[in-house]
C-alpha cells in the first residue's frame, strides 16, 4: 500500500519561505530607517550644540531648519508622488495654517535657545512632558476626554522631570522655560494640525511644506533683526570665527533636521501607532544616552533615574492612548496602509489601525 504525503507541498513551503523571506525584509528595512532616523536626530543635537559654543544665534539655526524643509521637501513629494491638494486658498484656510506657521518657527526658535542654554540631555527630558500639555489642550480645544489610565500615565512623566530638573547640573532658568515654551508649542502644534487635516482634507507632508514655507518668510524679518544686525555688528566674531567651518555646520544641522522628518514619517506609515510611539520614546532614550557620552555633560545617577522615569511615562502614556482608540473604534472597519514609494492604497481588513505589523 502506497505512503500518504501528509507534509506540506512544495508550494506551500516556496510560500512559506517567501513569507518569512517578506518579514526579515520588511523588519530589516524598519530597522534601518529607524536607525537613520535615530542618527539624524543625535547629529542635528549635537552639531547644535557645538555650533552655539562658538555662534550663539539661535534663532539663525531655526532659519536653516526652516529653510531646509521649504527647499528639500518639494523633491520628495514629487519622487513620492503626494497628490497636489485639491483646496481653496481662501480666509478661512489661511486662519488656519498661518498659527501653525507661527507656532512652526516659534518652537524652533524656543528649542534652540533651550539647547543653547542648557544640556541636549536636559531638554529632551523637558521634552518628554509634550503628552501633558497635548491633554489638556485637547480637552481644552477639541473638547477630548482621555481615559483614568490615561491621566495616571502622566504622572511618572511629572516624577520624572522634577528629579531630572532638581538634579541636572547644568540647569539654566531661561533654558528650562525655553524647553517648556517649546513643548507647549508642539504640543498645541499638534491639536491644531489635527484640526487643521481634518477641516481641510490635505495630506499632512503638504501641510508640512506650506507652514514650512510661510515659518521662513514669517521668520525672515525677525531674523534680520534679531540675528543678522547683531552677526554684522559683531567684529570680533567676523574677524575670528572659521566661516567655512560654521556654515557646513549650519548646512549640516538644516539637512539632519529635514532628513530627521522624512525618516520619522517614513517609520510611522510602515508600523503601527503603537510601534512608532514605542519608537519614538526609544529615539530619546538613544539621544539622551549619546548626547551624554558624546557631549560629556556632567550628571548624576540620580538625574538619570528621572530621565528614565519620566520617558517610561511616555511609554505608559502612548499604550494607554492606544488602548482607548482600540477600545473607541471597535468594531474595526476595513483599514488601508499607504504605500510611500509609489502612492498605491493597499486594502487590508486584517489590520488594526490600517498599518500592519509586517508588509506581507
Amino acid at each position: 500500500m502506497a505512503d500518504t504525503d501528509t507534509g506540506p507541498s512544495e508550494r506551500e513551503k516556496t510560500s512559506n519561505m517567501a513569507a518569512a523571506q517578506s518579514i526579515y525584509q520588511f523588519g530589516l528595512q524598519i530597522f534601518l530607517l529607524c536607525v537613520m532616523w535615530y542618527t539624524s536626530s543625535l547629529m542635528q543635537n549635537v552639531i547644535n550644540k557645538h555650533l552655539f559654543g562658538q555662534f550663539p544665534y539661535p534663532t539663525t539655526v531655526s532659519m536653516c531648519h526652516m529653510s531646509a524643509v521649504a527647499v528639500l521637501l518639494p523633491p520628495v513629494l514629487r519622487l513620492w508622488q503626494v497628490p497636489l491638494p485639491d483646496i481653496v486658498y481662501d480666509r478661512g484656510f489661511y486662519q488656519l495654517v498661518i498659527p501653525l506657521a507661527f507656532g512652526k518657527f516659534f518652537s524652533s526658535v524656543s528649542a534652540e535657545i533651550s539647547i543653547l542654554k542648557v544640556s541636549v540631555s536636559f531638554a529632551h527630558t523637558v521634552k518628554a512632558t509634550m503628552p501633558i500639555f497635548t491633554v489638556f489642550l485637547s480637552r481644552l480645544i477639541l473638547k477630548e476626554k482621555q481615559t483614568a489610565m490615561i491621566y495616571l500615565s502622566l504622572i511618572p512623566i511629572i516624577f520624572g522631570v522634577m528629579v531630572a530638573t532638581l538634579t541636572e547640573a547644568s540647569f539654566d532658568m531661561l533654558g528650562l522655560i525655553m524647553a517648556v515654551v517649546a513643548t507647549v508649542t508642539f504640543a498645541l502644534q499638534n491639536v491644531y494640525s489635527k484640526k487643521a487635516l481634518r477641516d481641510i482634507g490635505i495630506h499632512h507632508l503638504r501641510l508640512l511644506l506650506i507652514i514650512s514655507q510661510l515659518a521662513t518668510v514669517m521668520l525672515l524679518p525677525i531674523w534680520t533683526v534679531v540675528d543678522l544686525r547683531r552677526i554684522l555688528g559683531d567684529r570680533s566674531l567676523l574677524q575670528n570665527i572659521n566661516w567655512a567651518w560654521t556654515l557646513s555646520l549650519l548646512l549640516a544641522s538644516g539637512l539632519f533636521n529635514f532628513l530627521q522628518n522624512i525618516f520619522a514619517f517614513s517609520v510611522l506609515h510602515l508600523i503601527t501607532p503603537l510601534s512608532y510611539s514605542i519608537a519614538n520614546a526609544s529615539k530619546r532614550i538613544f539621544v539622551i544616552m549619546l548626547s551624554l557620552l558624546m557631549l560629556r555633560n556632567p550628571v548624576t545617577l540620580v538625574n538619570i533615574m528621572g530621565m528614565m522615569t519620566a520617558i517610561f511615562g511616555v511609554l505608559c502614556y502612548n499604550l494607554a492612548k492606544y488602548r482607548a482608540n482600540l477600545a473607541k473604534h471597535r468594531p474595526f472597519l476595513p483599514m488601508v496602509q499607504s504605500d510611500l514609494l509609489d502612492g498605491r492604497i493597499i486594502g487590508r481588513s486584517d489590520v488594526p489601525n490600517g498599518r500592519p505589523h509586517f508588509n506581507v
